[in-house]
């Protein structure tokens, strides 16, 4: 790790992962600067963000966007509800992968995926078959570091209504104390943030590697 600190960009920071996320890089003295790429600004005053707009239609027109970064985080997503099936796809699978494309070009050497729990390219179901699809195609992106996160039932209060999710989630909440099905996603963020210090230190970033990481495993990175 640089004596200047750890230069983060980040996908996806208005979601809730990404909002986890952002708060926990924001108080952590490793990462000196906090790169957000989004279609739209996001409202942060801290001397440590720099937010980047782009058109995920054109990202080849804004390569420069995802230039000097260390690490990359993609919370990326949709949902098939707001987006439509084909809109889901273009999103979670193809403007992920396009976007990793341009990171790895532009310097990134660890690279986090936030995927799903059950992730096959061979599934019968969109949801999973998608994120089994991205998680290939950014394989074959050769990141000197690349860690897949496969969280299940995330644990969080959207600001967007999903009434069946919300059942979910408050039925999970009842039962599930061990977290063998859901996860908050502030152990998400903290899983992601450890994942990468660790890897700093150890210098595992310079060997080239692929990882996934399971609920279980996110639990135990995320959890002090």
């Amino acid at each position: 790790m640089s004596s200047e600190g750890i230069t983060a960009l980040v996908l996806g920071a208005s979601g809730e992962v990404g909002k986890a996320l952002l708060q926990e890089l924001l108080k952590n003295v490793a990462f000196s600067r906090i790169i957000l790429v989004g279609r739209r600004k996001l409202d942060i005053e801290n001397e440590k963000v720099e937010n980047r707009i782009v058109d995920f239609e054109k990202l080849d027109d804004h390569k420069e966007a995802f230039q000097g970064a260390q690490v990359g985080y993609c919370c990326l997503g949709t949902t098939r509800g707001k987006a439509g099936a084909k809109g889901f796809v273009r999103v979670d699978r193809d403007y992920v992968t396009e976007s990793a494309k341009l990171l790895k070009d532009g310097g990134c050497s660890h690279f986090h995926l936030i995927s799903s729990q059950g992730a096959n390219k061979n599934s019968n179901f969109l949801y999973t078959k998608t994120k089994g699809e991205t998680e290939e195609l950014v394989k074959e992106i050769n990141f000197p570091h690349l860690s897949i996160y496969r969280p299940a039932l995330l644990l969080c209060d959207r600001g967007e209504s999903r009434p069946l999710e919300k059942i979910a989630q408050i039925v999970v909440r009842g039962f599930d104390w061990r977290n063998k099905i859901s996860v908050p996603t502030y152990t998400v963020a903290n899983a992601m943030i450890a994942n990468t210090l660790d890897s700093q230190a150890t210098d595992k970033a310079e060997e080239k590697r692929v990882e996934i990481l399971e609920n279980t495993d996110i639990l135990r990175l995320g959890i002090d």
